[in-house]
This record gives structure tokens, C-alpha cells and sequence, in this order.
């Protein structure tokens, strides 16, 4: 029976002592082959040395020097962390093991032979345990700290807890055990060293003496023993406050002076009671609760500042009452009751009013006067007053506003203050004139006070009542004798006070016309009758009936009005229809949607011939050629068909005459020209050189704006008068070629060379 034996070394930190262990584990075997079966767990001490440490060895009963074996190591960290000697079995930890990184390793053993690799014993498992060692201080994380706490707490009061985390193993020994102390902040603030519970050490801590206090805590592991490793963390420790000061005005006694033109609202003077607290504790509010006429002050209090702001209520006048006592109380507005001290605070306030030099003062600050409307100029209205309040009594002159009186209907006497009038009213037109006036000390021009003087216009019976809107009515034809035909009312511009009230009466020429008459109706209204049944539209179509309207006032006003009533036909039903004579002569079996199909046709038929004349005129437009069309020759296109011989308008033959038929610039007929050009001069009738020419009329060509962008036929009206050769052109010579001598081309120059010898060729082949 082999045996199979592991020895394991375990290294202890700093000593040179060696503990060697041997673990043997017993072979069982089995019908269909032998195993090992391993169930140990090996401890070794994490180490972080650069030297590699000898874990163990493995040792088998068939390494006897027979047989070449070879030891194999497989598993977690088998080949990087852990190596092993093929030959001697030896297992070397090669890299620093780290209980924090990996506590333990399953590895697995197994023993093969040399040569082949065949394995001789099956494999063998076994774990490696890194057993811990402090290495580890203790780390506060969520470091460092703030916390806050009420001033003046009771001794015993928690303010925080702090928390530290040591990554050693808390299980084995006491590496991760930790102890709280403080190392700074004594003896304000004391530490429960289990439970790191932070507290109040010193009665009496005053925020207003020391807001902030630093406290450092330490954390130290092996239960705080020597040799233990420790860690730091800072608490801020802020004392919140608490109202517990009251407000102190910094004097008790304050005085201002005040002028006494003061404004109503406006700021005279400022206390203001200083509180050592802050925030919603330091807040406090103002009041006067005592003095004499305390209803002539009020104290409001900034929100901002916390200052006290004396306000004015009434006016002050430094004649009547020249000072004011007054006694403010300045309070917290924040309450602690458990204080048991009085949060508030008293000061005694003088005011002084000072003397001002006031502006006049108006009797009343708004007169309302009356004047009848058409009243004469200069006409007095009424008398507006002011004084100067001040004890001089300075003289007071009046003026008006002019802003308010554009049109200067009104004046005011400077010394009396009496108001005319600077031109006539109309109630009508303005029934309520406001002007303003001022009053201005003698002595002192920027007194300025002002006063506002309403004036009604009062009405007299000025204007005649007229119709109510311009009235126009209808009579049929076939209406009853009696009926009404229209009511008529009137408006009046004038406002009696006893109201109005309106007569109706015809003119005396139409008392007695046999067609219309009227009736009052009670409510200052008419109504207009027929006396018959009789009208027709052919014998007469409209009517004029005058009306006389007279009001009550006095004196009396009338105008006279005209009603205009029309003759119409209507239904039987009463309906008006027609009201025009012609609508009455038309033939009877002709209707009004017969009329309108008349005029349509007529309509209809006008359009047809206005598009026939348009498409006639547009046909015979003179044709231009069009540029779309990519033309290589120069094709003149015509939709319609030639005249023949007869047609002397297709194509001007002047152009191909002698320039001795025509004189000036012929205008060219296969572009219509955008430009205007003057006329190009002839050569006169001395010789020209031919080349010269040509290349003058092509550069014409070439630069000309109207020419179209394809071939074109150039016409030359010059032909080269004054030649020895004569024209070129057979159109206006009898001769033929055959008589023609084409030598003299040879003499022209060195291009017309070629053209000479063509017809040189030509000849001789003729002879031949």
C-alpha cells in the first residue's frame, strides 16, 4: 500500500521560526481503479514579500528512484501565484498573497511519469486558506464630517456619529476590532468609543461667543492595544442658533428733525434695534406705543435692513405744532418662552419740524363754477383763492394752465383771482370745461400750488329741433285712404330742464292739399296719413311734404323739414315691389329672369368676337426665328403660303442691289434687333482693299449684340465698287464665266491665291 504525503510549511510574520506539518492522506480504492481523495484545507499567513515562500511539499510512495516521475500542480493560481517543483515536489508561493484580494485557492495534485506524461495516480484536490494578518488601518470612509448642534444644548447632547471600516477579517483575532477616541476638540465634545456617537461635553457652548468648532476623531483597531494600526477623520461641528438674545437699541434716546414739507408717506427717519442673533431669530418689528398725536406718524419695518422707518400720516405745519415725543418698541418676532427673558426693547423718539417755506394754499382744492353758454366775453365766471400758510404771508398771483385751455377760452385775473371768459361758449359743443390754475408767492416763484376748476355750461334754447334721421317713405299704389305711411319724431340739441317738447305742423301752403295730412301722437311724435287711394306712379312718382317743428323754449326755435314720400307698387300683402315708373311700363310677359338671360347672351356673344379679333391679329404677327430651335442655316420659316411672283413682301431683293440703288443701313430680316445701331457708311468711290474690308465687316459681325447665336447669311450692300474687276455678283451681268479672266485674283495677295488658281484649273480643263 504507496502513501502520498503533503508537507506544508507555515510562514509567521515576523519570527524565524518554522512550523512544519505533515498531512497524509490514505489511498482507497475502488473496483474499476484507485483515487486519492483529499479533504484538507491548509492555512498560510498572507505575506508580502518580494522572496518566494516555500508552501509545502508533495511527496508520493512511488518516487522510489525507479520509476521518472513528474509532479503536476493545476487549479486556481497554479503557474502565476503558485509553482511547483517537477523533481522534488516543492510548492512556492511566487506573488504577494493578499487575504483582501482572495482568501483561499483550490489547487489539485497529481503525479504522471517523466517520459510519456501518463498520469501514475489519479489527481488529488486540496485547498489553501491565506489567513489574515493586520495589515489594514482603519479608513472612514464618508469622511470628513459636518454636523450641527443648537447652542447652548444640555451636556450629553448627540451631535453625530462617525463610522469607520478596517478591510481586515473581523472573525479572526482582533484586527478589525476598533476603538473611537478624540484626539482635538476636548473638552467640548466628548466620543463613545464603541459606538462613535459624538456628544456635548461643556454646558453653555454659545454660538455667539464660537459659531464652529473642529473635532478630530481617531479610529484604532486591535481593540486599541500598542501596535494596532489607526486612522483620522475632522468633524466641523457648527452651533446653530437660538433666539436667545433680545433686541438694544444702540440709544435710548434718538432725535430727528423733520421739514414740514414733508410728504404724505415719505421716509423721515430710521431706528433701528441691533439683535446679536441671525436669520428668522434676529428679526424684529417696530411700534410706536406711546406720544403725543400718535396718529400723525407711523413706523414701518425693512425687511432688509431690520431698520424701523418713520413715515408721515398727515401733513406737518410748523405753525401749528413745532415737535413730537414719541416712544418705539422694537420686538422680536420669534418667541422661545423657555428663555424667560423679555425679547423686546425701548427707545423715545424726538422729532423736531422744521420750518419750510410752503406754497399758497388753495381755499379748496377743486372749484366748480356755472356760466350760460353764449355769455359775452369778459363775462365773470367765478373767484378762485389762495394764501401763503407761511407766517411772512407772502402776496399770491394767479395764473391758468395753458396746457389745460389750448383754445384760451378763459382768462384769470393774477391778483383777485376772478375767471372770464376770452370767448363765447357753446353748451353743444363742450358742456364741461376743466382748467387748471395756479397760484405762485410774489416773493418766491417755485411756490407753486394748483388747483383744478371744473366750469358746466348752462343751456339757453340756442338750436331748433329737426327730423330725427332723413325720413323717407313709401305709399302704395293700392293702400286705403287714412293709412300711415311714416312717423316722423325730432331731436333737439339743447337740454331744457323741464325736457322737451315738440309741435308738428304743415306749412300753410299745404293746409289744405288733397293727399297728405298728420296726426300727433302724443310722445313728441307724427304720424303722416294718405287722404286717398288714388296715387299712381305714371301720373306723379314722388311727393314733398314740408313739416314745421317748434320746441318750448323761450324763446321758441322751428325748422322746417321736408318729407319725401314715394309712390310704389306692391303686393297684396302690402309689400313694396317696385317703386321705378319704367319697372311699370315693361311688357307684362317679359320677367326679370328673361331679362337677365337677354343680357347674358349679349355678353356671351361680345366675348366669342373680342377672341376672334385677338386670334386674327395674333396669326398675322410678323415671324421671328425661334431660338430654341438649334438652326445651322440661316431658315426663315413661314406658316403661311407664299404670294408667289406677285409677293413682293417674303424677302426686300434690295439688299442684293448695287449700293449705288440704295443708300444707309438695310435692316436685317432674320432677327428682330434689340439695339438700335446708326447706319454703317459705304466706302467711297475711290478703290478699297477688298481684304480689308471683308475683315472689317466680319469683325462687325462677330462683336454685333443682335446677331443670333448660329450661321447666319451676312449681306454686304458694297460689292467693291472702284475694282478693276467690278463685281463679283452674276445677278446684274450678262456675261458668263467662259468670258471672265480670273488672273487678277493672283494679284490681290497670297489668300486669294488658291481661289485664282480653281479658276485658272477651270479654264484650262474647259480648252482641253
Amino acid at each position: 500500500q504507496s502513501r502520498l504525503t503533503l508537507q506544508l510549511f507555515l510562514l509567521q510574520t515576523g519570527s524565524t521560526a518554522l512550523l512544519r506539518g505533515l498531512v497524509e492522506g490514505q489511498r482507497i480504492l475502488s473496483r474499476a481503479k484507485r483515487g486519492w481523495v483529499w479533504n484538507q484545507m491548509f492555512v498560510l499567513e498572507e505575506f508580502s514579500g518580494p522572496d518566494p515562500i516555500l508552501v509545502g511539499r508533495l511527496h508520493t510512495d512511488l518516487d522510489v528512484g525507479s520509476t521518472p516521475i513528474k509532479y503536476v500542480l493545476a487549479g486556481e493560481g497554479a503557474g502565476t501565484i503558485f509553482a511547483i517543483n517537477e523533481i522534488t515536489g516543492d510548492i512556492h508561493a511566487m506573488k504577494r498573497l493578499d487575504r483582501e484580494e482572495k482568501a483561499e485557492y483550490t489547487l489539485t495534485a497529481q503525479v504522471t511519469n517523466r517520459d510519456t506524461d501518463q498520469p501514475l495516480e489519479p489527481p488529488s484536490e486540496f485547498i489553501i486558506k491565506v489567513q489574515d494578518i493586520n495589515d489594514n488601518p482603519p479608513q472612514f470612509v464618508e469622511g470628513p464630517y459636518r454636523a450641527s448642534v443648537p447652542e447652548m444644548s444640555q451636556v450629553g447632547t448627540s451631535v453625530t456619529r462617525v463610522t469607520a471600516t478596517d478591510a481586515d477579517d473581523p472573525v479572526y483575532g482582533n484586527s478589525a476590532k476598533l476603538v473611537y477616541s478624540i484626539l482635538e476638540g476636548q473638552p467640548y465634545f466628548s466620543i463613545d468609543p464603541n459606538t462613535a456617537i459624538i456628544k456635548i461635553a461643556l454646558h453653555g457652548m454659545d454660538r455667539e461667543m464660537r459659531e464652529e468648532y473642529l473635532v478630530v476623531i481617531q479610529a484604532k483597531d486591535m481593540g486599541g492595544h500598542m501596535g494596532g494600526l489607526s486612522g483620522t477623520t475632522t468633524v466641523t461641528v457648527t452651533l446653530t442658533d437660538v433666539n436667545d438674545n433680545p433686541p438694544k437699541f444702540s440709544k435710548s434716546k434718538q432725535n430727528f428733525v423733520i421739514p414740514e414739507d414733508l410728504g404724505i408717506g415719505k421716509p423721515g427717519g430710521k431706528v433701528k434695534a441691533n439683535d446679536r442673533d441671525i436669520g428668522e431669530n434676529a428679526k424684529s418689528t417696530y411700534n410706536i406705543i406711546d406720544g403725543d398725536e400718535r396718529d400723525v406718524f407711523e413706523i414701518t419695518t425693512d425687511a432688509q435692513t431690520q431698520e424701523g422707518i418713520l413715515r408721515l400720516k398727515k401733513p406737518l405745519n410748523f405753525e401749528t405744532k413745532k415737535s413730537y415725543t414719541l416712544k418705539v418698541e422694537a420686538a422680536n418676532i420669534r418667541f422661545d418662552p423657555n428663555s424667560g427673558a423679555p425679547f423686546k426693547d425701548t427707545a423715545t423718539v424726538k422729532i423736531a419740524v422744521e420750518d419750510s417755506d410752503e406754497p399758497p394754499v388753495f381755499s379748496k382744492p377743486t372749484f366748480v363754477l356755472q356760466v350760460d353758454e353764449n355769455a359775452p366775453i369778459n363775462t365773470v365766471v367765478g373767484t378762485v383763492t389762495a394764501r401763503d400758510p407761511d407766517v411772512t404771508g407772502s402776496l399770491v398771483r394767479y395764473f391758468i394752465d395753458r396746457h389745460t385751455d389750448l383754445e384760451r377760452q378763459f382768462n384769470v385775473n393774477v391778483d383777485d383771482g376772478k375767471i372770464t371768459l376770452a370767448k363765447p361758449l357753446d353748451r353743444e359743443t363742450d358742456m364741461w370745461h376743466n382748467i387748471t390754475v395756479t397760484a405762485t408767492e410774489i416773493r418766491n416763484h417755485s411756490q407753486i400750488s394748483r388747483a383744478i376748476v371744473a366750469i358746466r355750461v348752462l343751456d339757453i334754447n340756442d338750436n331748433a329741433p329737426e327730423f330725427a334721421t332723413e325720413y323717407e317713405a313709401f305709399l302704395c299704389e293700392n293702400g286705403k285712404p287714412g293709412q300711415v305711411i311714416q312717423t316722423v319724431s325730432a331731436v333737439d340739441k339743447d337740454d331744457p330742464i323741464q325736457g322737451h317738447y315738440f309741435e308738428y305742423r304743415l306749412i300753410p301752403e299745404m293746409l289744405n292739399n288733397p293727399n297728405f295730412t298728420i296726426k300727433n301722437n302724443g310722445d313728441n311724435s307724427i304720424s303722416v296719413l294718405a287722404k286717398h287711394d288714388t296715387f299712381r306712379r305714371q301720373k306723379q312718382e314722388m311727393y314733398f311734404l314740408p313739416i314745421i317743428v317748434t320746441d318750448n323754449g323761450n324763446p321758441p326755435m322751428s325748422s322746417t323739414n321736408t318729407l319725401t314720400i314715394r309712390v310704389c307698387g306692391c303686393s297684396r300683402e302690402g309689400i313694396v315691389q317696385s317703386c321705378n315708373v319704367e319697372a311699370y311700363v315693361l311688357p307684362i310677359g317679359l320677367s326679370m329672369g328673361a331679362l337677365i338671360a337677354i343680357l347674358a347672351c349679349i355678353i356671351l356673344l361680345l366675348v366669342i368676337v373680342v377672341l376672334f379679333v385677338t386670334l386674327r391679329r395674333h396669326k398675322n404677327k410678323p415671324l421671328i426665328i425661334k431660338d430654341d430651335e438649334d438652326v445651322r442655316e440661316n431658315i426663315i420659316r413661314y406658316d403661311d403660303e407664299g404670294g408667289g411672283e406677285e409677293d413682293t413682301e417674303a424677302f426686300d431683293i434690295a439688299t442684293l442691289q448695287n449700293p449705288d440703288g440704295i443708300n444707309g443701313y438695310l435692316p436685317r430680316k432674320d432677327i428682330k434687333p434689340d439695339l438700335q445701331f446708326m447706319p454703317r457708311q459705304s466706302g467711297g468711290p475711290n478703290g478699297v482693299d477688298v481684304d480689308e474690308f471683308i475683315n472689317v465687316r466680319l469683325h462687325e459681325a462677330d462683336n454685333d449684340p443682335t446677331a443670333p447665336p448660329y450661321d447666319s447669311i451676312q449681306i454686304y450692300g458694297y460689292e467693291g465698287r472702284g475694282s478693276i474687276a467690278g463685281s463679283l455678283s452674276s445677278l446684274e451681268t450678262a456675261s458668263s464665266d467662259s468670258d471672265q479672266n480670273y488672273d487678277y485674283l493672283r494679284e490681290w495677295g497670297p489668300r486669294f491665291r488658291r481661289l485664282g488658281e480653281l479658276y485658272s484649273v477651270g479654264e484650262s480643263d474647259k480648252e482641253t
